[in-house]
């Protein structure tokens, strides 16, 4: 994985399945230009398209007239996914274990449990109104030892 490309993106999207794909376009965009390879993409888009479907129906509603602040940066050593939604609020301690007998067969819920499986870092913070969530995948640095210090 490479440091190149490092920047920061902010969009601020309305409540709508078409922003959830505007999230996952731009998350593939700077995964690409980070260097992960195709399964790392594959991953951490996963999580953020989580991260924001979980914003858009759960957090608000689905109200188009809310919104979903979305930031992605390459800080070099590291991809930072900042997604905030206008909600009540959720506290990640009382959402059910997905993986609980009682909960396999269920058709959601699984979503908290993809985003930390995908990242290294997974951070909830309530912002009254409202959750953010902050996801971050560490980028795999490659040691550049100078040619005099290499092993001949």
């Amino acid at each position: 994985m490479s440091a190149t490309s490092k920047g920061r993106q902010s969009l601020r999207l309305s409540s709508t399945m078409a922003s959830i794909g505007e999230v996952e376009a731009a998350v593939e965009k700077l995964t690409s230009a980070a260097g992960l390879d195709e399964d790392e993409r594959f991953h951490v888009t996963m999580a953020v398209r989580e991260a924001a479907v979980n914003a858009v129906l759960h957090g608000n509603g689905y109200d188009p007239t809310k919104h979903i602040d979305v930031s992605m940066e390459n800080t070099g050593t590291e991809l930072v996914f900042v997604i905030a939604d206008q909600g009540k609020g959720l506290d990640p301690a009382t959402l059910p274990d997905p993986l609980a007998p009682e909960n396999l067969l269920r058709g959601t819920g699984r979503g908290i449990f993809l985003i930390r499986s995908f990242m290294d870092e997974v951070h909830f913070r309530q912002l009254h109104p409202g959750t953010e969530l902050t996801l971050v995948k560490r980028l795999m640095q490659v040691d550049k030892k100078p040619e005099s210090n290499r092993p001949k």
